[in-house]
């Protein structure tokens, strides 16, 4: 197993908060502590005893702290082998070796804050917390280390059951781990340098491999290969996670179905309102309406420029994302200062022509559903014919329907998505859950459309639709109780039109 224990740990920390556990356990197993600069100040305050790097080297912190830990006296000790001739010449030095060595680095993702100045980057760029997370990453057969503060407890819970030692597995295992996160934060540094040549305002390389803030969820690392720049530009905000881009790509497709000024508010890529007016900013106020409690922290995007009236409308709402071809001076000088990404939409938004994903060690690949239906090539299936605004208003569902996560369903009226059921495994759940969500923001179904992306099995989805108000439905058909559910529409009294164009989206 190899066993090593821990007599000595060098604690160097951007991070405080979650080390005392941790540094309490070793001072208990009787470790010796070492630090620099504020962490030190901190292990003080906690009431443990810390020896100062100082001490070790002879030499005080240099260049107002840019220069603490890099000297032989500690590299020496974290990079020698337990040999008689290293011991020997460690001895003859006055140098004792290191066993543990407990890191985290400056958080220098904080430099993709649009705002942030050069000189402010480079101050978060660590030099020395590198050089000793890989130095003990390199020397893992004989040192344990802790590469951020991610790894406090766990590294705390690994010598708690060890009695203050591990094993050459475990200090394996945590070596790997801080080298892919020394190879993650130097690439977060050439994406940013990066960034600045291509210009301050660039953010995106023009092809090849970007960092991102995080994955799906926060403990996941993650990357975009590609060519961002050629659709957008960022004028504000922090760093681009994972669900960021998933729900920027189904923001610009969704609104790249609309001529007309139209907002789309999209949440876990799907929209949970959208609605087109004569102005910008009255269509966000009516997709706003449609569901502000989803709304919040979603994507909002809106197909003209962010006027100052738009921009006074968004003034205290909390969103993540907000994209538009343009932006006003005024109310880009709004949202400056803030958290919020701004994107601005550089280019139109054009379909891949093929999708892929990866699924099983495979990839799967399809055609892109780049279509919506022809009026001219509907189906009037039922006594009612929709009028003219509802079949206005049934075009703009199917594209909504279209967006949403199968089992789908809009309802509509007067061009805003009123509610919406999606990623429903029944189709009748999908239909309780739009109106119920039309219900709950005071919008109501009555004498609304309603699409579905594809067909109802039974009759009773159009039964609880038209009890809700529903005077219009799409759908593809193609069930086989298709004669069932026209003769529930001419019962009920419902326009009902056949498209054969299904929209299934998983």
């Amino acid at each position: 197993m190899n066993l090593r224990t821990v007599r000595t740990a060098l604690i160097s920390v951007y991070e405080k908060e979650g080390l005392e556990p941790l540094a309490r356990l070793l001072h208990e197993f009787g470790v010796r502590l070492i630090s620099t600069g504020g962490t030190e100040k901190h292990l003080r305050q906690l009431g443990l005893p810390v020896t100062t790097v100082e001490s070790l080297t002879g030499f005080p912190e240099l260049l107002d702290g840019r220069v603490k830990t890099l000297h032989p006296a500690v590299f020496a000790a974290l990079l020698s082998r337990r040999t008689p001739e290293d011991a020997e010449q460690l001895q003859r030095r006055g140098i004792e070796p290191i066993d543990l060595v407990v890191v985290d680095l400056y958080p220098f993702e904080r430099s993709f804050q649009a705002d942030a100045l050069l000189h402010e980057a480079l101050e978060l760029i660590d030099i020395g917390g590198v050089a000793l997370l890989r130095a003990a990453a390199k020397n893992f057969p004989e040192v344990l280390l802790c590469p951020s503060r991610q790894h406090y407890e766990p590294v705390r819970k690994l010598l708690q059951e060890g009695k203050g030692q591990s094993t050459l597995d475990q200090r394996r295992q945590l070596a790997s781990e801080g080298f892919a996160l020394t190879a993650h934060y130097d690439s977060l540094i050439a994406s940013y340098l990066n960034r600045q040549v291509q210009h301050a305002s660039e953010p995106f390389s023009p092809s090849g491999s970007m960092p991102l803030r995080y994955g799906e969820n926060p403990h996941q690392e993650a990357t975009y290969s590609g060519e961002l720049s050629g659709w957008l530009r960022q004028l504000a905000g922090k760093m681009l996670s994972y669900n960021n881009l998933l729900d920027v790509d189904a923001a610009l497709a969704l609104i790249s179905e609309f001529s007309e000024p139209t907002c789309a508010i999209v949440k876990h890529t799907n929209p949970c309102g959208c609605a087109s007016a004569d102005e910008v900013s009255e269509a966000f106020r009516r997709a706003y309406a449609a569901d502000p409690q989803s709304a919040f922290g979603g994507i909002i995007i809106v197909n003209r420029e962010v006027t100052q009236a738009l921009a006074e409308s968004l003034q205290g709402l909390f969103f993540e994302i907000l994209i538009a071809p343009s932006f006003s001076e005024q109310a880009l000088a709004r949202f400056r200062q803030s958290q919020r990404i701004l994107l601005q939409q550089t280019a139109p938004y054009v379909a891949e022509v093929q999708q892929s994903r990866t699924v099983l060690g495979g990839i799967l690949k399809q055609d892109y559903d780049n279509k919506c239906s022809d009026p001219e090539r509907w189906q009037f299936v039922t006594d009612r014919r929709p009028d003219a605004r509802q079949t206005v208003d049934l075009l703009f569902a199917e594209k909504c329907a279209k967006h949403l996560k199968s089992n789908a369903i809009a309802l509509v009226r007067n061009s805003q998505m009123v509610g919406m059921g999606c990623g429903q495994p029944s189709r009748i759940e999908a239909v309780h859950q739009a109106v119920m969500r039309a219900e709950r923001n005071g919008l109501s179904a009555a004498d609304a459309v309603m699409a579905s992306d594809a067909f109802f099995p039974f009759p009773d989805s159009v039964e609880v639709a038209a009890a809700a108000g529903v005077r219009a439905i799409l759908q593809p058909g193609g069930s086989r109780r298709d004669a069932e559910v026209i003769a529930a529409c001419n019962r009920l009294g419902v326009a009902m039109v056949f498209t054969g164009l299904r929209h299934f989206r998983h």
